[in-house]
């Protein structure tokens, strides 16, 4: 799923710098209540990197269980925790779990099951 707000460009980050993906704070995002297909889930993010065009972010996204709809951007992410099943319209399902790398595509139609809280490292291109 793409971030919510990519405008806001944070403070310049050291060129090369590590994080432990579990344990960064993470900060409430929006999340349209029409996405949303059952449950309560709540979505949290945090912006580590952007590129000084905004064409390229870098960070770390959390969402906890129920079903949403997304349209997506070109990612490349890895399930750090959680799980969840991602159907893509037109194309397969996707088991998501610990250590899952996945590629969506930009314009991808999707439907997010989370069994259990995720939390990815994303890379979005716009």
């Amino acid at each position: 799923m793409s971030t919510s707000d990519h405008s806001a460009v944070p403070a310049p980050a050291p060129a090369s710098f590590a994080v432990t993906v579990a344990d960064v704070e993470l900060e409430p995002e929006d999340l349209d209540p029409a996405q949303i297909v059952s449950g309560d889930p709540v979505v949290t993010g945090k912006v580590l990197w952007e590129s000084a065009d905004g064409r390229q972010v870098r960070g770390i996204w959390q969402i906890t269980p129920g079903v949403v709809t997304d349209v997506e951007a070109n990612e490349l992410f890895v399930v750090v925790s959680g799980r969840a099943t991602v159907e893509v319209e037109g194309g397969g399902t996707l088991e998501l779990g610990p250590g899952s790398a996945c590629v969506l595509r930009e314009g991808d139609k999707t439907v997010w099951t989370v069994h259990e809280t995720l939390r990815k490292a994303y890379h979005i291109s716009y």
